[in-house]
């Protein structure tokens, strides 16, 4: 007979638990201790987390600091003649803040910048944003968890320091002018501006214009500055680009609009105004439009390939009068490989006689005017760059994260952050409109939206739980950088053309500027947190119990409201009863419980 085999020795469970000592938590578990947190920007991010942070949390110490004077993020910096929404406006809002009364299909940048302005103080954003605060560094401290920051009041020149348990970057980036490095720049005697500092108070009239450029700013003031009196305009062009059919023109057809015809009518906008049905259908389409558009991203799709014949026959017949600016201008790469625009007026400014389209590279620039690389001297008196921003860059103040790790540093050989959002070394810090943000076709503003409840789920994780600090994994953000690369390769984004969606100020071969996948991709991913995809710190400590944050056995929903609370004179903190609500029932059909129309509009999550 053989030997009977023993069974190896069960694991028996630890009954005397961690190293510290359990103490229970008086508290309820769902409780709201005392965070602050502080915001960088007040465009349309930052205005975001200013309406949803109070709305959803309690206890957040909440400041947004905003460099300028006002808020608006770009739309406030951006002045510049002919600077409007180069999407349709409608989609280019605010889900919960419709706005009927946009005067076109695409807003001008004032009409947008007061949107803004409006929605911060109708919905309650104004009480948090200190404007003309502009943050000079932001330090972790790994032994306190907290962000150390120097800010300095741009009005009064005053300096002080502040901290932070979450720290918000929500800056955009179209944040930084990006000036053309050209020799003699500042050797230049007459007027020099950026599309992004703007002189107002600059006559224009009679002036011979240079305008260095053309992307998404240029391709809007060349047609504005082509009609003043007088002007003469000097346009120094190196790069193709794709200036398409309107975005929407279709569905504005099936809608029985017009697409020649941008500005809305004092009637329409009454008209939608009055009959909210009518206008929400009209967004729908839009909407609808807009997203069903992936397609064109990708090299070799039906839809790209027709795109590129209708709008390179299209671009060449607006180009009849000077053909040989098409067969410089039309690319051969794909539509959205640059970033594609209407660009209403431009090709037609381009053909006029008080226009000169340049594609000689510029050598140097004198005080007088520009010498190019034939030996050619263009004189001018006055020369607006429109030339973009740096997004391919940290912000130009010092963020240090863990051991010292500056994000700069970080952002060596290219930007890189967890489904934009998150940056490994650098704990309780987040990004909207990071790295990989933005989207090629589709709608941001449901993904600057998207990743605004993101950081508001990981506030409130923090709060609830009781950790720290959450940072997101080193290998995560390896994983990420990853898909990015292996999902550019299909698409017409890695095309060879200079695009700030590139690394590299534009020619490198990483896509750095936008989102892997269309705006419903990124919205759905950013939907539920990932927690498992960071590591957490406790505020109890090492070894401390992670369950501790269960607190007394209450909920705040039945706690008696202390003397004193502002509780709207209910008797206690919550609802005892609030399940039985009927904003919180989930009523299934009967029968066929699977016929839900809201999981076959969008699947379930948890």
């Amino acid at each position: 007979m053989g030997h009977r085999m023993s069974s190896p020795e069960r694991q028996k469970p630890d009954i005397n638990g961690g190293s510290v000592p359990l103490v229970l938590k008086e508290e309820p578990l769902d409780g709201h201790r005392r965070m602050k947190v502080r915001v960088i920007g007040a465009g349309y991010s930052g205005i975001y987390l200013g309406i949803r942070i109070p709305q959803r949390l309690r206890n957040i110490d909440l400041q947004i600091f905003e460099k300028n004077e006002a808020v608006g993020g770009t739309w406030w910096v951006n002045r510049y003649p002919g600077v409007a929404c180069d999407v349709p406006s409608h989609t280019y809002q605010y889900k919960f803040n419709p706005n009927p009364n946009w005067s076109s299909f695409y807003a001008p940048g004032h009409e947008i910048c007061a949107y803004l302005q409006d929605t911060a103080e109708r919905f309650g954003a104004m009480r948090f944003i200190k404007l003309s605060h502009e943050v000079l560094s932001c330090t972790w401290d790994d032994t306190i968890k907290k962000w150390n920051l120097v800010v300095r009041r741009t009005d009064t020149g005053e300096t002080f320091e502040d901290d932070a348990d979450v720290l918000v970057a929500a800056r955009g980036n179209l944040s930084n002018p990006s000036w053309p490095d050209i020799a003699g720049l500042k050797d230049f005697a007459g007027e020099v501006m950026h599309s992004a500092i703007w002189n107002d108070d600059y006559d224009f009239r009679d002036k011979r214009i240079g305008v260095i450029g053309n992307g998404s700013s240029s391709i809007q003031i060349v047609p504005r500055l082509q009609k003043v009196k007088g002007a003469q305009l000097s346009c120094f062009v190196r790069s193709k680009t794709w200036i398409t059919n309107p975005f929407g023109d279709v569905v504005m057809e099936k809608l029985g609009l017009d697409p020649k015809v941008f500005e809305f009518s004092l009637e329409k906008r009454q008209e939608f105004a009055q009959d909210p049905e009518k206008f929400f259908k009209f967004r729908k389409a839009i909407e609808f439009d807009g997203n069903t558009g992936h397609e064109v991203t990708l090299r070799d799709s039906g839809m790209q390939r027709h795109g590129m014949r209708l709008f390179s026959e299209a671009m060449q017949q607006r180009l009849l009068a000077k053909p040989e600016i098409a067969e410089f201008l039309v690319p051969l790469f794909g539509i959205g490989c640059r970033r594609a625009t209407p660009g209403p007026g431009y090709l037609e400014a381009l053909c006029e006689s008080n226009v000169d389209f340049i594609t000689d590279g510029i050598e140097t620039i004198t005080p007088s005017g520009v010498k190019l690389q034939s030996g050619r001297e263009v004189p001018l008196d006055v020369l607006v760059c429109a030339t973009g921003f740096q997004v391919s860059k940290a912000p130009p103040f010092p963020i240090t994260g863990r051991g010292g790790l500056t994000l700069a540093e970080r952002f060596v050989p290219f930007p890189e952050a967890y489904l934009s959002m998150a940056v490994d070394s650098f704990p309780n810090y987040f990004m909207m409109l990071g790295p990989n943000a933005a989207i090629g076709a589709g709608s941001l503003n449901s993904m600057i939206e998207a990743g605004g409840d993101y950081i508001v789920k990981c506030i409130r994780k923090l709060q609830k739980e009781d950790y720290a600090a959450m940072t997101v994994k080193p290998e995560r953000v390896r994983d990420w950088r990853e898909f990015c690369h292996e999902y550019f390769k299909r698409t017409v984004y890695s095309d060879k053309c200079s695009s700030w969606y590139k690394s590299d100020g534009g020619k490198g071969d990483r896509i750095i500027g936008l989102w892997p996948g269309s705006s419903l991709h990124a919205v759905e991913a950013l939907r539920a947190p990932r927690w498992e995809d960071f590591d957490w710190d406790s505020r109890d400590g090492p070894g401390a119990n992670m369950l501790r944050w269960l607190g007394n056995g209450w909920s705040v929903t039945h706690m008696k409201a202390e003397n004193g609370q502002d509780n709207g004179g209910q008797e206690y903190q919550g609802d005892p009863a609030w399940y039985l609500e009927p904003r919180f029932l989930d009523v299934p059909l009967e029968h066929r419980p699977e016929e839900d129309a809201e999981f076959k509009m969008r699947p379930f999550s948890h």
